[in-house]
């Protein structure tokens, strides 16, 4: 099933059952997807995003949040990390499952030797292959520093 179909059926399991929590995140992914649609369509995308980029954007709301939790945390406010976890948990619903260290990096590997990356130069290079096939599956900001680190050495 399409992501957005999935997250639109979650939308109304959510009303149905009265979860204020659930019901309240999920919209605030669908204002986020239609936010960028409206963009897209500006620059002269008529369909809007694609699944790619729904993954990207879902991927953002998770690093938003933790960022924001532990923010809280830092704080003194659990009741609003705990707030920003529950939210975590639910957006994590829709995103592919992650990859395990290991997974990771084989993927990294498998993008060096694909793009036949030698230098610190072609990280770029690298990280689009990555990005292109892994996009909620990795955390590319703790990707990029093993990435650097391979093509250091």
């Amino acid at each position: 099933m399409e992501l957005r179909a999935r997250i639109n059926a979650a939308v109304k399991t959510a009303m149905k059952e009265k979860a204020q929590t659930r019901l309240s995140t999920l919209r605030l992914i669908n204002a986020a997807i239609k936010d960028r649609d409206i963009a897209v369509r500006a620059e002269g995308k008529d369909d809007g995003v694609d699944e790619a980029e729904v993954l990207t954007i879902l991927g953002k709301m998770v690093k938003q949040r933790r960022e924001s939790a532990q923010t809280y945390e830092e704080g003194g406010r659990l009741d609003l990390a705990e707030r920003e976890i529950a939210e975590i948990s639910i957006v994590e619903e829709f995103l592919p499952k992650a990859l395990s260290d290991e997974e990771v990096g084989e993927a990294i590997d498998s993008a060096l030797t694909e793009v036949g990356a030698e230098s610190i130069r072609d990280m770029g290079r690298v990280m689009g292959a990555l990005k292109s096939k892994y996009t909620g599956q990795m955390d590319f900001g703790s990707v990029g520093a093993q990435v650097k680190q391979r093509l250091a050495s």
